[in-house]
């Protein structure tokens, strides 16, 4: 993975992507480069338009969620809790009104 993020990093800085910048990269995150992986990596990257695969990636990404986002079910609970509470607030007021009753008769 780490060699994907040294070939991003140097397509985001407008860099050429080949095995020397490549191990340069690398070198400086302090990953033990193997040269095999890297010269993979730039020939498989070799043919590939970067910015037309990460702006589709970017549309398949934001138009087709996995899943619900975590702030829903927060606010899911959220509902929950608000109605849990008013129940005992009337309940509450109900008693306290029945108490009064009392009082009067």
């Amino acid at each position: 993975m780490e060699y994907l993020y040294a070939a991003m990093l140097l397509h985001k800085a407008g860099q050429k992507i080949n095995e020397e910048a490549m191990e340069k990269v690398l070198s400086a995150a302090g990953v033990k480069v193997d040269k095999a992986r890297v010269k993979a990596t730039v020939t498989a990257l070799g043919d590939v338009d970067i910015d037309k695969t990460i702006a589709e990636t970017n549309i398949a990404a934001t138009s087709a969620p996995a899943s619900a986002p975590a702030g829903e079910e927060k606010k899911e609970e959220s509902k929950e809790e608000k109605k849990e509470e008013k129940e005992d607030s009337e309940k509450s007021e109900e008693e306290a009104a029945a108490g009064l009753g009392a009082l009067f008769g």
